[in-house]
């Protein structure tokens, strides 16, 4: 039998500001607006509170209602500097694509996309069910190139033409596990769209992405318990050796860990990130024993 989960190492504070990596940036203000998608949980949330906090305007954008709300009672929680407003959407539907930039533009000029949302499913390929595939599909690889055609009229019309747009991508942009087939090419694909609007982009329009190994997010931490009691191992041998078994860190990201990173790419001290991947993942992808 597994021992009793070590459930502290699964639990994510609430963000303060000593969590938020904080700029200075001129246009990190009211006035300019950030989209970030999956908002209502995990990296997206915590990417949404730590831009707002930065100053800007974020249009936070998710399926879930309730976690929504839970993102703009943390917002004033963390009394932010910025401001954060919220638009339900389902990324799978195309109008939404739309509304979502739409109502963004109401609050401000439109400058950032940070792609955040992302689901996952497991089976092997010849079981693998293709519904499932376009779902997944459609809301981590087409709704990103959606959502930043949009974007990028809305930074191309500004005086400066100074815009970025992240995408999260994951250490299964660079290499696979198996039984994740529309994760790993939705997260290669994501590379790709990265690398195109970099190719594009020109002066002041720039692209990142973001790969990381596991972070405490409820994708995540919801399957660890029951990872352990199918394994019969404890909580913390399912996150040192199965998940972290190839880091040199042997413990999870937070999500404002990643969301640091967000805050990062998007400021005037990353005007030579562009194309490029920030891999911030304990050493799993670089390292080998």
């Amino acid at each position: 039998m597994a021992e009793t989960p070590t459930h502290d190492r699964l639990t994510v504070d609430a963000i303060t500001d000593d969590d938020v990596l904080f700029v200075d940036d001129p246009t990190f203000s009211r006035e300019n607006v950030c989209i970030v998608t999956g908002a209502g949980s995990g990296i997206g949330q915590a990417t949404a509170l730590a831009l707002a906090a930065n100053g800007l305007t974020v249009l936070a954008t998710d399926i879930d209602e309730d976690g929504l709300a839970e993102t703009s009672e943390n917002a004033d929680d963390l009394d932010v500097a910025g401001a954060l407003e919220t638009t339900v959407a389902d990324l799978t539907d195309d109008a939404d694509h739309d509304r979502i930039v739409e109502n963004a533009a109401t609050h401000g000029t439109v400058r950032y996309l940070a792609n955040v949302a992302g689901i996952q499913h497991i089976d092997a390929i010849e079981d693998f069910p293709m519904d499932k595939y376009d779902q997944m599909h459609d809301v981590m690889l087409r709704a990103p190139l959606a959502l930043a055609k949009r974007t990028i009229q809305h930074v191309r019309a500004t005086d400066d033409g100074v815009g970025a747009i992240g995408n999260m991508a994951s250490v299964h942009g660079h290499y696979v596990t198996a039984d994740k087939v529309a994760y790993n090419v939705s997260k290669f694909g994501l590379r790709g769209l990265t690398q195109s609007i970099a190719a594009e982009g020109g002066d002041g329009l720039r692209a990142f992405s973001i790969s990381t190994g596991y972070v405490k997010t409820p994708l995540v931490t919801n399957q660890i318990p029951d990872t352990a009691d199918q394994r019969g191992i404890s909580v913390d041998e399912v996150i040192e050796d199965v998940m972290l078994g190839q880091s040199r860190v042997k413990e999870m990201m937070e999500p404002v860990d990643v969301a640091n990173l967000f805050v990062f790419g998007f400021s005037g001290h990353a005007t030579h990130l562009n194309g490029g991947d920030l891999t911030f993942d304990g050493g799993m992808t670089f390292t080998y024993e």
